[in-house]
């Protein structure tokens, strides 16, 4: 599942980091080499930016590597752990539960031991898990590691992208964070092609490389400035700032604002679970949650965590192919949803995307249908593998990561950590419910499994178009008093 940042910088996101400002030299004789230092300063300052995010998606590297563990491994761990359909379906099921669980503690566990402290944890979880999933001769030990990967990378989810985006200067944040996203589909997608060329064992060990390097990269970035202050330690925020800005950087200001941040949310009133259904917010909620469930029911979780099964089914002799095109197509296409997102809006591509799910979904439906009916069986496995790659192209492209986007844009600073909370408890649920059940629904009919997500994928076209408002190049502000004014039209 396409997992992107869910909550903003400390609620507080919308302040952006003020310009970077060089100490004045009075001496003119010295203008040529002070130009020169600072240039030199400015390039280690970036240089430490871009050391601490690679760092940081590496957790990203390793949710895409978790989530892509199924597709590739269905059949081999089935036939050599003698599991059932029910008992694999939990296996690969049973990561959303972790995760869902590692995402709801995750605001907490980051606020508490820092930003560091909680990637560390993540990563030790995770690694619990590959190790336990590499020796299992069973279902319990398998599923047992299976929660814990599902644990770690629920945490990374929050914590990576927050990370990102409390230590990068605000010329660079909005590429930075992008890479989270680029780096769970590059995980899942080198899973999806190592899983084709090495055992189920072995591609667990891989899983451990992401974590290693992870582990061993913190101890050499700092600490994000922001979670610092807001802990009381300032000089340590400071110097923080110093590492990443460069060492003659006058940091002053933007530790200034950063207080008032800190300050301005600790100012804001408490919001309950309840609030939410206030007239002034419930449509706001209605748009966030309602984007989760048409993402999760398009069918997502089953199609990719079980994709070389599916095409086992739709007559290929083999799942490496279709499996190898689908690792392969997700990168590219993620890539260019990000270029997109911007320039032709949020709304018009939830509306391609979702349409090019529902054509997806219904041409493999139809090769399903074709197979069971005995008729043009040349054109079955073509059919299927096109309508499965269009999906995930097309998902891909939209429907993965702008939901995530819209989310963090429609809500009032003082309601996103209540409101993130429910759409991301809502979004794993999802997940779960589709992942369990999409081999049970398989078993029972193919084609009627695809018919179903393209049914869903068509009430996606209806929800975007009624109900979701285009939030390019609009503020945090309007976007919101949009909202309200609409709900109050109506």
């Amino acid at each position: 599942m396409a997992i992107t940042e869910h909550r903003d910088i400390e609620k507080g996101d919308n302040k952006g980091l003020e310009d970077l400002v060089e100490p004045f030299l009075d001496n003119s004789s010295k203008n040529v080499k002070g130009s020169e230092e600072e240039e030199i300063d400015q390039n280690h300052s970036i240089g430490m930016v871009l050391l601490s995010t690679a760092v940081a998606v590496c957790g990203s590297l390793e949710f895409g590597s978790c989530v892509g563990y199924s597709a590739p491994t269905q059949s081999a761990i089935s036939m050599d752990l003698n599991l059932s359909v029910a008992e694999y379906s939990l296996f690969g099921s049973i990561v959303t539960i972790g995760a869902m669980i590692g995402a709801i503690t995750s605001g907490r566990i980051a606020d508490t031991i820092g930003r560091k402290g909680a990637m560390a944890l993540s990563a030790v979880f995770c690694i619990a898990g590959w190790l336990a999933i590499f020796v299992s001769m069973g279902a319990l030990l398998l599923d047992m590691g299976r929660f814990f990967t599902g644990y770690g990378i629920g945490v990374f989810s929050f914590v990576v992208p927050i990370y990102i985006a409390e230590i990068a200067p605000k010329d660079l944040r909005g590429g930075l964070t992008t890479l989270n996203q680029l780096m769970i589909v590059t995980g899942s997608s080198i899973s999806f092609l190592l899983g084709t060329v090495v055992s189920w064992r072995t591609l667990a060990l891989t899983g451990l490389v992401p974590c290693m390097l992870l582990l061993v990269g913190l101890l050499f970035i700092p600490e994000s400035p922001r979670w610092l202050a807001k802990v009381g330690r300032q000089v340590e925020s400071e110097y923080s700032l110093r590492k990443l800005r460069g060492a003659k950087a006058n940091v002053s200001a933007e530790a200034d604002e950063i207080h008032e941040s800190i300050l301005t949310l600790q100012s804001l009133p408490k919001v309950r679970l309840l609030d939410l259904f206030d007239a002034k917010y419930i449509k706001a909620v209605i748009i966030g949650v309602g984007l989760m469930v048409c993402q999760q029911s398009g069918g997502i979780n089953g199609i990719g965590f079980y994709a070389s099964e599916t095409f086992e089914t739709a007559g290929l002799s083999s799942g490496k192919a279709g499996t190898i095109a689908y690792a392969l197509i997700q990168i590219p296409v993620t890539m260019l949803g990000v270029v997109l997102m911007d320039k032709s809006g949020r709304r018009a591509l939830l509306l391609v995307s979702s349409s090019g799910t529902f054509l997806g979904c219904f041409l493999a439906g139809t090769s399903f249908f074709l197979k069971g009916q005995a008729i043009f069986l040349e054109w079955v496995p073509l059919l299927a593998v096109s309508g499965v790659l269009l999906f995930i192209a097309s998902f891909s492209i939209g429907m993965g990561a702008v939901p995530w986007l819209i989310m963090s844009e429609i809500f009032p600073l003082h309601i996103k950590g209540a409101a993130g909370s429910v759409v991301v408890l809502v979004n794993w649920l999802g997940a779960w419910v589709v992942s369990y059940s999409f081999n049970f629904l398989i078993n029972w009919s193919p084609a009627g499994t695809f018919w179903l997500f393209s049914g869903f994928c068509i009430l996606t076209v209806v929800f975007v178009a009624k109900l979701v408002p285009e939030t390019k190049g609009k503020s945090l502000e309007e976007i919101q008093a949009s909202i309200n004014s609409n709900s109050n039209s109506k």
